[in-house]
């Protein structure tokens, strides 16, 4: 008797403390969207990010704030359509009807910065970071920065800014952006992310995103990244690194490492001419880098090679990277999922600046929804702890119950309300992780084009 007695006390208690946790995220997500809602009302936060004075200063039926937010509803029809379909929503109408022309959107969109995305992004993920137990890797962050282009619309003013791609089999130049980000793998939350010209390289836009990394974070690079000012850079930050090196191109580093069938050795790196320029441009030391070089041979018997700031083998043993390289592969999944799932390509219009807001805005969506799914990952596994996989949010169901749901939290009263019933989606659509699972990468062309002439009713 008093055993069952103390089983209901304990079930008793963990219900009672699952509750105030579930309360606490769910009032956590809320702060978020409060905190959204209040910064795009804020005449200092406007006034930093309108294009001219007098913008914005009149009451019309498209002010800073609804401009804003009907960006980021992850736009892919027309215009018309999606703003007839916004304030059917918004209104609670059962038929769309006409109270903003697709016109007035675009005379309203030309006084909206992009530079508004970019602020309030950095700005969520620093409170995002203060509001929730984030995972973490042996104590530290694990971020992994990757890049990838964007194909444009074919508008002299764009090809200007960002330059052309000239394919081989056509006369006709593309214009093409160079994106970059820098990801949480484990949190699935993007730190930072830039848009800019196809000259501008990868390492260049690396550099940038640095400004956000801190001694709590551990940055793992692909083999387009190492160089020994890109390591005194991170180090400089007080950060840590990881990185693939490309066995080519440092072959003549790698020599005796490789000779040797040693699995680690610790090197003294010295800065080429070249790195030494590099590094006096951006104000770092000179001076040479101890570096822990690791030799893993992967299941296809292929030999990597990972330089790492980690050196303390005893901290940090050796077994521990060869996943720890792989924790990577998130990144590259996040691209899949901008490209053929939010369609970044797919673009509202024609001008430098509405290719702008629609990459940042879109981003910023799928940040937002990646924060207020951030409860749900232990829900979810709580749902499938007798399964023999683990799951995972099924991120395309989520964005597609973000849009249109999740821009009713500006417009509603009943905030946590709605970030519940969010909830119950996200944890009924699951996707299956299944280790070791691989497919040959394809390496044919990303051909699906977006027609202006032709948006799809959805």
């Amino acid at each position: 008797m008093l055993t069952l007695n103390l089983k209901n006390i304990w079930r008793t208690t963990w219900l009672l403390i699952t509750q105030l946790i579930a309360t606490r995220r769910s009032n956590n997500c809320a702060t978020i969207v409060n905190f959204i809602k209040n910064t795009l009302t804020q005449e200092t936060f406007i006034n930093r990010h309108k294009i001219n004075k007098t913008d914005f200063t009149r009451k019309r039926s498209l002010p800073f704030a609804t401009v804003f937010i009907f960006l980021i509803n992850l736009l892919k029809s027309s215009l018309q359509n999606e703003l007839d379909k916004f304030f059917k929503n918004i209104n609670s109408t059962d038929v769309p009807h006409r109270e903003v022309t697709a016109s007035a959107f675009c005379q309203a969109r030309k006084k909206l910065n992009y530079t508004a995305f970019t602020e309030l992004l950095h700005q969520c993920v620093e409170l995002f970071y203060k509001l929730f137990p984030i995972k973490r890797w042996h104590g530290f962050r694990l971020l992994a920065l990757d890049g990838s282009t964007v194909q444009l619309p074919r508008e002299q003013e764009i090809k200007q800014h960002f330059g052309c791609w000239h394919p081989a089999k056509s006369t006709d130049p593309c214009p093409m952006a160079r994106v970059s980000q820098m990801f949480d793998v484990l949190n699935h939350i993007t730190i930072d992310t830039i848009m800019s010209p196809k000259k501008d390289g990868e390492r260049a836009l690396a550099a940038k995103h640095f400004e956000y990394i801190n001694e709590h974070d551990l940055v793992l690079s692909d083999r387009g990244y190492p160089a020994f000012w890109y390591f005194r850079l991170i180090v400089f930050k007080g950060a840590n690194y990881c990185a693939r090196l490309p066995i080519e191109r440092w072959s003549v580093i790698l020599k005796d490492f490789l000779a040797s069938n040693l699995t680690e050795t610790l090197i003294d790196l010295e800065p080429s001419h070249q790195a030494i320029k590099e590094c006096q441009k951006l104000g770092l030391p000179t001076t040479p880098l101890k570096v822990r070089l690791l030799r893993i041979e992967l299941d296809d018997g292929e030999i990597e090679v990972l330089a790492t700031s980690l050196i303390d083998c005893n901290l940090h043993p050796y077994e521990l990277f060869k996943e720890l390289y792989f924790q990577r592969w998130p990144v590259e999944e996040d691209y899949k999922l901008l490209k053929s799932r939010i369609e970044i390509a797919n673009f509202t219009g024609k001008s430098v600046l509405a290719v702008q807001q629609d990459f940042y805005a879109r981003v910023f969506m799928a940040n937002l929804t990646s924060m207020l799914a951030f409860p749900v990952h232990e829900k979810i596994v709580v749902k499938h702890e007798n399964s023999k996989l683990e799951y995972k949010i099924n991120w395309t169901q989520a964005l597609a119950k973000m849009r249109e749901s999740g821009i009713l939290l500006f417009f509603r009263n009943n905030i946590i309300d709605i970030i519940k019933k969010l909830w119950q989606l996200f944890v009924s659509d699951n996707s299956a992780i299944r280790p070791g699972r691989k497919f040959p990468r394809k390496y044919s062309p990303y051909t699906k084009k977006f027609y202006f002439a032709y948006k799809p009713i959805s």
